[in-house]
Order: C-alpha cells, then structure tokens, then sequence
C-alpha cells in the first residue's frame, strides 16, 4: 500500500483498501468522496487526473454503478485508483462532479454520463459528448447488446447521404471473432459473428 493510500485511510477511517493487480486502489464511501479527493489533490500532490470512468456491476447489485478515479502525482510520479459508488437508482445514478477540483474531469465525466447515465452534480455542462442529444440508451450498461440498437438518426441530411434511417449503435455486429490462421490480425480487422446491419447497408434500394 503506498504512502499515500495510507495517509488518506488515516485521515478518514472509513476508506478502505480495493484489490488491484497494478497501482494502490482504495473504496472511499460516496458521501465522502470529494474531501478524500481534496485532500489527496492538495495535500498528497495528486495533481492529475489521469482518467474517471465507471462500472456497472450489473441489474441487481447493490450498489450498480461506481465511478473509479485514477490519479497521478506529477511530482512523486505515484498512482492512485480510488472507487466510489453511486448514489440514486439504476435509472438515475448519481455522483459529485470533480471539474472544480481538476477541469480535465469535464469531458471524462461527460463519457461516464453518455455511457452509463451517471448523473455527476454540479458538472458545468453535462451532456452527451459520444453519441447524439436525444440517443434513447446507454451503451456500456451491461443490459446493452454488444450488437447495438437501432434507434433514428438525430440528421434526415445524413440519413438520406447514407440511404439509412436507422443506425446500430455504437458496436453494430458485435461481439467480434476470427478463428485461429483465418487472418492476420495486424493487417484485417476481424469479421462480425453478426454482418446483417451491413449487408442490409449495402443493398441497392
């Protein structure tokens, strides 16, 4: 456990260590997320917000969602991870923003919200930042096929440039495979267990 991990288990008791395989990780309780944060930034040179992403532990569990944090120190060159659930519902999962303590949070919690529908509070401008205003769905949730959905293309311009009204997203075809000596991976792009969205792009109309 690094020194920082253990500086910030001192300071609030009720964080706890999180396995990892790599770096220092620890679970930090949602209703303190923002002072453990605070302090690893101001008083643990944690300058950098490396990434922010999310899990969802899949229907059922409790909690579904929760947001992971993974800092950097520019200074001790050190690495954090730091967990923490979401509060709300599986329809509206909730987490504080972190923009105002590192601006680069901005895009990446625009991504989390996008993806997984977390809501983060207090963010500047959340909205999507992948797919489309109004896109019905969220597609790393785990209910999600890997085939995509159909849904209306938000542009009638584009739907008319592509001949299509409806578009698959965002992995339409997926999951993706190719056998053993099939091809050669560094120079082709494996083929779709599912091809029946392009070949319906691909016939005349």
């Amino acid at each position: 456990m690094s020194a920082a991990a253990t500086a910030l288990k001192t300071r609030f008791p009720e964080v706890t260590d999180r396995v990892s395989g790599d770096h220092a990780a620890v679970n930090v309780p949602s209703d303190g997320i923002l002072a453990a944060l605070s302090f690893l930034r101001d008083e643990q040179g944690f300058d950098h917000l490396a990434d922010l992403t999310a899990i969802d532990w899949a229907e059922g569990a409790v909690p579904r969602f929760t947001v992971v944090y993974h800092l950097f120190s520019t200074a001790r060159h050190d690495y954090l991870r730091v967990a923490a659930a979401c509060t709300g519902d599986d329809s509206a999962p909730l987490a504080p923003s972190v923009v105002s303590l590192w601006p680069g949070a901005n895009w990446h919690e625009r991504e989390a919200y996008d993806m997984f529908g977390i809501k983060f509070e207090g963010h500047p401008d959340l909205r999507r930042i992948l797919m489309w205003d109004g896109y019905p769905y969220h597609p790393l949730r785990k209910e999600f096929p890997l085939a995509g959905i159909e849904a209306p293309l938000p542009d009638l311009e584009i739907a008319e440039e592509t001949k299509a009204k409806v578009l698959a997203a965002p992995m339409a075809g997926g999951p993706f495979v190719a056998s053993s000596g099939e091809m050669n991976l560094t120079e082709a792009e494996p083929r779709a267990k599912d091809q029946s969205w392009n070949e319906r792009k691909e016939k005349p109309e």
